[in-house]
């Protein structure tokens, strides 16, 4: 993301949000905020070709990151993080892992990964 400062020390969007994601608030499908997203391996000379936030995202998602980290740390509203992730899994760009809810059974390895990601921030 593109940030400024404001002279008190507080990075700030240099950008609208919505703006990055055309106005929409929810991507084309469903994707639940624990959704894992990882990056997949792209030439540098398309990574080039990325906007900054995808660039972004795919630097951070180099390891597993959740939606809601992903939001977090770029300091974007969730829906924001849900349309562009959506959108990059819809160029190649990122791989989503679903969470598996309707087997009525948590996933324990899931939720020790969100739970690792969440420590860390």
């Amino acid at each position: 993301m593109v940030y400024g400062s404001d002279g008190t020390g507080d990075e700030e969007p240099l950008f609208r949000p919505y703006a990055v994601t055309g106005g929409r608030s929810e991507p084309r499908y469903h994707m639940a905020m624990e959704t894992l997203i990882s990056s997949m391996s792209i030439p540098d000379d398309e990574m080039a070709l990325l906007t900054p936030e995808q660039e972004a995202i795919m630097t951070l998602c180099r390891s597993f990151r959740s939606v809601a980290e992903i939001s977090a740390l770029l300091r974007v509203p969730l829906g924001v993080a849900r349309v562009v992730v959506a959108d990059m899994a819809d160029e190649g760009l990122v791989r989503l892992h679903q969470p598996r809810l309707d087997q009525g059974q948590p996933d324990m390895n899931m939720l020790e990964r969100v739970l690792s990601g969440l420590r860390r921030l």
